[in-house]
């Protein structure tokens, strides 16, 4: 075994280049959340900087990540006659192929190409060189010795027993563990443990030594590195997501270059302890292999098939989208009804579907698009508890801290009672289920105690399930929950919004919205959330815009600050006037169950008792059209009992799918509601409304472009990416799930922390319910002022420019008229 002696120590100016070599490389890692507040990301989204094709290229080569589906699938969607001939030869005009001319001959060899097996070299670590010396799999035995360690570092209170030091930094913690660890020893690996013990403290010099041990080309380092993070994907996205998270509020990142100093000090320390005569011949052979790979720029013709056939996929749904709007355009008929109701909800793809079927039951609702957070950013502190959760996008910092309280002081005391008592009975609870003397036996004699609650909740005997916002409280101190925005303190945070802050956020809120006139007598607030049990990733069905959570409390604060008098004289000198009889209502559209709350309906006043009574009549037809719509997508038969069926599934402890979330986004329309009233998107479509003409200065437009735009993009490609490779980037079969530290999932007992969605959200056991199509951003507004948008924002342009999504323009007749072809160009649309 070699012995380590670094001396001196890294010269300054060697240190910052590998420095900056591992920034540059974590960069390419997307994050991910917590189970808790599992936020849809983009995968792919540290490399947007270069074309869609050459990522899908450069993940092969490296990883063996997929970007496309087989062949056989594009065969299969020619077969419907989804994808036409006309479909790829303008996909082929594009990219400066000819025509095809004999259509069953160019698929007859698309099916010769099904066959051929042809692929890059595989890039080898030292951890495969030595799997196949050694006939163990040593992969297998690196990612579960590092999940195991990571699951314990970055637990979140599921363990009773943490050993990890996780309050020292990611590789001092690491470097304690490993240097006591014994099982490598036990694997064969001797002298690993000392190893390890005598690396320099400092993760770069660490790093330095690796990759001098290692040997690896200096310009073969960075597609090293990225290699290494791939291969424990998930650990590494859920460092990313501190990082990103501490840059966001301007501190210090650092926790991906640790990992990725952890993995190369693994990979160093298996190649100076293995004690095989061979391993430094073969591994100076897979340094030449990565060599070459680094060299290669070209895809495989069978790759470059797969992507020729992707884009003609996304082709034909964005020719099928522009007939849509023209049919509408064509059969356009105006409003003649008087608006009594304004709805505004979340532009979540779920949103279309309600909005749709609450229009159809009510002419005289008017529905509009938003963000669910409602442009209210706020850290949000429910009654009786001592965190709070941000309330917004993951893209924004979190703007004020608003309590949760009830109507008066006792029934504030007997709620903040009821969630402390219920906090300690779960978590008395949760040490006796995980204990050692409980463990296994825990199944027979209390397991069957679950026995009948599991039957009443599968055969929907039981009450609606609270949400966990609700968890500890009555149902009559459910209905009285409020929020305060009164100035005050709370765990050493200032909490509430001065006036001055409301008047600012209603005025932003309303005119980001195009909403500064014509105000109907009741508008609604509508938040979003989800019921369902037994289900990790249940917070993936609420909120996107709000972080994983429900929109409860951002619809709360919206109403409550827009029916303020004080905001609305303030509001009035601005020209923005609303009138008296104008009331703002709190709501609550449950997704999965489609079924509508009204909040805190005590302060509505007596003049509006008619017009909610109303409403609610509305809003329950509106729910059982759409179950009954929902109902054909989850193959529930549609009769008398569709509506319990439906509402049954949020109960079920045994359901994989209880509803389909977001599977099937594929298009985002930024338009007023007139242009999209009427047109049925299967739930499948983000609507945000504007009005160009109402947006001065166009900062409203250029706020949707950086903000709802990116985020749609992101829900979008993790879909896709879980689609396409489930294996890398989605969560595997949900039935397998092991939580782990509280933070995320394995599937199974071991291996990586899975990231993505699982299998059951994507595909239905039949066919797939969210097909592969990359977004389609549908803009009203001057091109012009979206090139300045583009021109501004290169992180945006890039997500345009580089195929990772489509940006197209409609014309002020309501025509899809223009398709952007990167670098601020345009074409016409015929």
């Amino acid at each position: 075994m070699t012995t380590i002696n670094i001396s001196p120590l890294l010269k300054t100016d060697t240190k910052s280049v590998l420095s900056e070599k591992l920034k540059l490389t974590s960069k390419k890692i997307a994050p991910v959340w917590p189970l808790e507040n599992f936020v849809a990301v983009n995968p792919y989204m540290g490399l947007a900087e270069m074309r869609f094709e050459r990522a899908a290229n450069l993940l092969s080569k490296i990883a063996g990540i997929e970007m496309t589906l087989p062949i056989q699938y594009y065969l299969d969607e020619i077969e419907k006659g989804k994808i036409t001939q006309e479909d790829i030869n303008a996909v082929r005009q594009r990219k400066g192929l000819e025509k095809v001319q004999d259509f069953q001959r160019f698929l007859a060899e698309l099916r010769r190409e099904i066959d051929n097996k042809f692929q890059y070299p595989e890039l080898q670590t030292v951890s495969d060189v030595k799997s196949a010396l050694s006939q163990k799999d040593w992969n297998r035995f690196v990612l579960d010795r590092i999940s195991i360690w990571a699951g314990a570092y970055f637990d979140k209170g599921q363990a009773i027993w943490n050993t990890s030091q996780n309050k020292e930094s990611l590789f001092a913690a690491w470097k304690a563990d490993a240097s006591v660890d014994r099982t490598p020893k036990v694997m064969g690996l001797s002298g690993f443990n000392k190893w390890v013990k005598e690396l320099p403290d400092q993760p770069i010099e660490a790093a330095q030594y690796a990759l001098d041990q290692l040997k690896i080309p200096e310009d073969c380092v960075n597609l090293y590195l990225h290699c290494l993070l791939l291969r424990i994907g998930g650990w590494s996205a859920f460092s990313a997501r501190i990082d990103f998270e501490n840059e966001l509020y301007g501190k210090e990142g650092g926790n991906v270059v640790d990992f990725l100093c952890i993995l190369l000090c693994w990979e160093a320390g298996m190649l100076s302890c293995s004690k095989r005569p061979k391993m430094p011949e073969k591994w100076a052979n897979a340094l030449k292999i990565l060599q070459e790979l680094r060299k290669t720029e070209e895809s495989t013709d069978k790759l470059k098939q797969k992507l020729l056939l992707q884009d003609a996929f996304d082709y034909s749904a964005q020719r099928r989208l522009i007939q849509q709007f023209e049919t509408k355009q064509e059969n356009s008929k105006k409003r003649t009804t008087p608006t009594t109701v304004k709805a505004i909800f979340c532009i979540d793809v779920r949103s279309e579907l309600y909005r749709r079927n609450l229009e159809m039951v009510a002419p005289s609702v008017e529905t509009l698009g938003f963000a669910g957070f409602f442009a209210f950013p706020i850290k949000y502190y429910p009654v009786g508890h001592n965190q709070g959760n941000a309330q917004c996008p993951v893209l924004l910092p979190t703007g004020p801290v608003i309590k949760e309280e009830m109507p008066n002081e006792s029934t504030q005391k007997q709620a903040e009672k009821s969630r402390s008592l219920k906090r300690q009975v779960d978590h008395a609870w949760k040490n006796f289920k995980s204990g050692a003397i409980s463990c296994f036996s825990f199944v027979s004699p209390v397991g069957l105690a679950y026995l009948p609650k599991l039957f009443t909740d599968s055969y929907g005997m039981t009450r609606p399930i609270p949400h966990p916002s609700n968890k500890g409280l009555s149902k009559a101190q459910q209905s009285n929950k409020r929020i305060s925005l009164s100035v005050g303190q709370h765990m050493g945070q200032a909490t509430g919004i001065p006036i001055e802050g409301q008047i600012k956020m209603a005025k932003n809120a309303l005119k980001a919205m195009s909403l500064t006139e014509d105000f109907s007598r009741l508008i609604l607030m509508v938040g979003h959330g989800s019921s369902t049990v037994n289900n990790p990733h249940g917070t993936g069905l609420d909120c996107g815009a709000c972080a994983g959570q429900t929109g409860e409390a951002n619809a709360k604060v919206a109403a409550a600050v827009l029916n303020n008098d004080q905001v609305r004289e303030a509001l009035a000198e601005e020209g923005i006037i609303i009138p008296e009889s104008t009331v703002f209502v709190a709501a609550q559209h449950d997704t999965t169950t489609d079924e509508m709350e009204l909040f805190n309906q005590d302060l509505i006043p007596q003049s509006h008792s008619k017009d909610i009574k109303e409403l609610k009549q509305w809003l329950k037809e509106a729910g059982h059209y759409s179950r009954m719509e929902r109902a054909k997508r989850m193959n529930v038969a549609q009769n008398k009992d569709t509506d319990q069926q439906i509402i049954k599934r949020s109960k079920d402890w045994a359901q994989v799918r209880p509803e389909w979330g977001l599977a099937g986004c594929s298009s985002f329309v930024v338009a007023p509601r007139y242009r999209t009233e009427g047109l049925d998107f299967g739930g499948r479509s983000f609507l945000h409304s504007y009005e160009w003409k109402k947006d001065k200065g166009f900062g409203v437009l250029e706020l949707i472009m950086t903000a709802p735009m990116v985020v749609t993009s992101w829900i979008n490609l993790q879909y896709y990416a879980s689609t396409v490779d489930n294996k890398n980037y989605g969560s595997g079969n949900k039935t397998l799930h092991n939580i782990v530290g509280g933070v995320g999932v394995l599937e199974g007992y071991a291996g990586d922390l899975r990231t993505g969605l699982p299998w059951q959200s994507v595909h239905d056991g039949e066919k797939f319910q969210n097909e592969p199509l990359k977004l389609n951003v549908i803009i009203e507004a001057p091109i012009e002022e979206m090139n300045k948008v583009l021109a501004k924002h290169n992180s945006v342009k890039q997500l345009c420019d580089n195929n990772w999504i489509h940006l197209l323009a409609m014309n002020n007749k309501g025509k899809i008229s223009h398709r952007y072809t990167g670098d601020l160009k345009w074409e016409s649309i015929a």
